[in-house]
């Protein structure tokens, strides 16, 4: 088949990419040998991947051009022409868009969503994971919702997937059928009602009623949740909340809570923005909050 991944695409995955990762036998006390391998990249020697998931002699670990198989098969999705962003942790991650306009508006024209697929490329698992996932520009949140019936799709954990590239071309098209779905179950969100306050505690739990860290900690993601919820309501043209118990939608809600996580909650060191995303949709909040209202909206 015929390479429809943009020159510059590629070389922007193998620059961010631009490390192996080996495989080498791990030894017990005094050089004892074992029957384990461990995996470490050849940039910098760190270990990649999780101490209880030692590999077998037979493991071969994929490398940058099997990622960028991957990008190339989801590209098709948008006739070739898509802008990445790469990050690695234990693993390759990589956001793939399309350089055209493929908007979805939800309310008006100034609250908009855009397609993204975000490709988790691991080491610990038996199968590298894609999501159609969105990007909303207002607050400038990238999520998925893995409780959306066909929006992740497994691709068998093998080396050498260029290989077998008509087959990745299939199951990305697969994925590519859930971006209706997936603006179907948003349309509902939109159209759901939902107490803030009775939403909040059922994330996060009930505010401590004694004087500490953590009433302290839970005041400040409250406030930091409204004042995104009425940010968004001003750039998005919505009516402003009214009442002492405001509902607002079901759609509103998740992206107040996935751009707290995403946006304002403190993080070690200094992660990049996509970083900081890919650490939102693996959060324990962000994912209650989805299945909680994707429950209510159904």
């Amino acid at each position: 088949m015929q390479n429809v991944l943009s020159s510059d695409v590629a070389e922007t995955v193998k620059k961010e990419f631009d490390f192996q990762v080996n495989k080498f036998p791990l030894s017990g006390p005094d050089g004892m040998k074992t029957p384990c391998y461990g995996l470490f990249r050849s940039d910098n020697a760190s270990f990649v991947g999780s101490c209880n998931n030692a590999k077998s002699r037979n493991y071969i670990p994929h490398q940058t051009d099997d990622v960028i198989a991957l990008v190339e098969a989801s590209s098709t999705l948008f006739d070739g022409e898509v802008d990445v962003t790469c990050f690695f942790n234990q693993g390759h991650y990589v956001s793939v868009q399309p350089t055209m306009d493929k908007r979805k508006a939800v309310f008006g024209q100034k609250d908009n969503v855009f397609p993204r697929i975000i490709i988790n490329a691991g080491y610990d698992g038996q199968a590298f994971k894609a999501n159609m996932g969105y990007y909303r520009d207002v607050c400038k949140n990238l999520s998925i919702m893995r409780m959306v019936k066909g929006t992740t799709v497994s691709i068998r954990h093998m080396s050498n997937l260029r290989s077998e590239m008509d087959e990745l071309i299939e199951t990305f098209g697969v994925l590519g059928e859930s971006w209706e779905a997936l603006g179907q179950r948003i349309d509902a969100l939109e159209q759901t009602k939902v107490s803030l306050v009775g939403f909040l505690e059922d994330v996060f739990g009930p505010v401590p009623e004694e004087t500490g860290r953590g009433k302290t900690v839970a005041e400040n993601r409250i406030e930091k949740i409204v004042g995104r919820l009425l940010n968004e309501r001003f750039k998005t043209g919505r009516p402003l909340s009214e009442g002492v118990a405001p509902e607002y939608s079901g759609w509103e809600l998740a992206n107040a809570v996935q751009g707290y996580t995403q946006h304002d909650k403190p993080r070690h060191g200094n992660p990049t923005e996509f970083q900081r995303a890919i650490m939102a949709m693996n959060d324990q909040h962000v994912n209650k909050a989805f299945e909680l209202l994707l429950s209510m909206s159904a």
